[in-house]
């Protein structure tokens, strides 16, 4: 079977001047309809899966006798989640798995959740293939996660034990006691995981990613921990268990001196460290270690001291966001914020941490660039801190609070995509409050990503939408051409390009005529019959 990518670079130029059709936002359901019915595979993937649809087509879809028709509609995230929801019981297996397996969107944007009910649906009656994937998870709404385990239907439940470990003592008791044998056992399996009797009885003694799990998190036996110290089976074990929670104080104190700054740095990263090798790690040799160090809580004000003073800027900068400093402290500090990271939209939890609306408010008001930042990502972050974190004079706050906050204003969304060219950019497009009116004075930008953004102005000169199909960038280009303001010898032209067509076929202003012509002929011919010759 073909794949998506086959399709598409199997079509030919009228098959991709029908596919723009299908994207056009002016043609109208009869015309849907009737590439629906008619038209190549590519045209109905276009249709089914990269546009949102009237209910008429919609209904047209469900009903269509074509599997893959079908399953690209299942897989389409521009559509109400429910309407997708109506392939839930489609007799093919095929459907079924495209409707389990979701939107294909890019990161980090998740599809918009199918009804509880479907989800409910699946768990209870799809084969586990169906649902292995990540993007089946990433359909069920946050609320359906959190009842999960404590759900009226057995199957779901079972789902909800996979959160063991952020279950509340009085879940996972009634859960270790439910009702159903499925439940239970599974209640039961995660149970042994803190037995470490059990651990060690089912520890795989070759390397793989069992073994390599159970070292990091569960319970461990000291013949365990001791079989590491003395017989890894792989030279990084020792740097594995580091970070284990139930790790035996007195192996945290030797692996605290081991020679491998690794296993050193993951030790500096643990809660439970005593003074005495908390204070080592603060002036090991290494820089990496001393970074971990920094981030302890419970370091002193001699510790926080001598951190503050290191020669390395990274161990400095670590601990100029220690919570307990003072803002004075901070400020003493010779630290410098990067400016070459991530400046991008931050998932939150299922379950997230309980907020703290007066901390939101101090790292807000806070000299530290850092900590404005972490305030950025607030989503909840009132409106006086939004308008003062706008104006900051931080890039990676002002572009953090553009991606996060759901009332990111223009003015600083534009800003934003103006001046930050890093990872997940184009994520600020997408932003609700993202402008259109204004943009077509940046048809002149060195940039050609935002050269392109005078695509989304409705006020763009039918001559800058011309001279900008021409562009040096193949994305202006395409951008452009689906521009309404394209002067119609232009946009004519275009479908007969080879590389613009499809996106001029998309255009709003392609005229009835042309749309019946390239209907008519099955988009052989977008022009005008000249009639036959004198």
């Amino acid at each position: 079977m073909r794949t998506p990518e086959q399709i598409w670079e199997d079509a030919d130029l009228p098959t991709r001047r029908l596919a723009g059709l299908a994207l056009n936002p002016s043609a109208s359901v009869d015309v849907l309809l009737r590439l629906l019915a008619d038209a190549p595979p590519a045209v109905r993937m276009v249709l089914c899966r990269d546009r949102d649809l009237p209910l008429a087509v919609v209904d047209a879809v469900v009903e269509h006798p074509d599997r893959r028709t079908r399953g690209f509609f299942a897989a389409n995230p521009h559509v109400d989640p429910a309407q997708r929801a109506r392939l839930l019981h489609d007799q093919d297996w095929f459907v079924r798995g495209h409707l389990a397996d979701g939107p294909l969107v890019s990161f980090p944007h998740r599809p918009r959740p199918l009804p509880d009910e479907a989800i409910v649906h699946m768990i209870c009656a799809y084969e586990a293939e169906h649902l292995g994937s990540y993007r089946f998870h990433q359909q069920m709404s946050a609320a359906l996660i959190q009842s999960m385990p404590t759900h009226p239907v057995p199957e779901v439940r079972c789902w909800g034990v996979s959160g063991w470990g952020q279950l509340p003592a009085d879940t996972r008791a009634v859960l270790l006691a439910d009702p159903d044998d499925s439940v239970r056992e599974r209640a039961q399996n995660h149970a042994r995981y803190e037995d470490p009797a059990w651990v060690e009885s089912v520890l795989p003694a070759r390397p793989c990613h069992g073994r390599t799990d159970i070292l990091l998190q569960r319970a461990l036996s000291r013949a365990v921990v001791d079989s590491v110290l003395t017989a890894p089976a792989q030279p990084d074990e020792r740097a594995t268990i580091a970070g284990n929670p139930t790790l035996p104080p007195d192996v945290v104190v030797l692996l605290a001196a081991d020679p491998d700054p690794k296993v050193r740095e993951r030790i500096a990263r643990r809660p439970d460290l005593r003074p005495t090798e908390r204070r080592a790690l603060v002036d090991d040799a290494d820089p990496e270690v001393r970074r971990a160090a920094a981030h302890h809580p419970d370091l002193g004000p001699a510790e926080r001291a001598a951190l503050a003073a290191d020669p390395d800027p990274g161990v400095r900068l670590a601990v100029s966001v220690h919570p307990a400093l003072t803002e004075e402290e901070r400020a003493r500090i010779d630290y410098e914020a990067p400016m070459d990271g991530r400046f991008g939209f931050r998932h939150v939890s299922v379950r997230p941490e309980p907020r703290d609306p007066e901390a939101v408010r101090r790292k807000a008001l806070s000299g530290h660039p850092m900590l404005r930042r972490e305030a950025a990502e607030d989503r909840a972050l009132p409106t006086d801190l939004v308008a003062r974190l706008a104006e900051d004079d931080d890039l990676g706050v002002r572009v953090l609070l553009a991606q996060n906050h759901p009332d990111a204003p223009e003015a600083l969304l534009l800003r934003s995509f103006l001046e930050y060219t890093g990872p997940e950019r184009e994520n600020l497009i997408a932003r609700p409050n993202f402008p259109h009116a204004g943009l077509a004075a940046l048809a002149d930008h060195e940039d050609p990503r935002v050269r392109a953004l005078a695509a989304r102005d409705p006020d763009t000169a039918p001559a800058t939408a011309e001279r900008l199909t021409r562009d040096p960038d193949p994305d202006v280009r395409v951008a452009l051409a689906r521009h309404p303001n394209l002067p119609r010898p232009r946009l004519a032209e275009l479908l007969h390009d080879e590389e613009l067509a499809h996106a001029a076929a998309a255009n709003p202003a392609l005229d009835p005529a042309t749309i019946d012509r390239l209907l008519t002929t099955d988009g052989r011919s977008p022009d005008a019959d000249p009639g036959p010759a004198a």
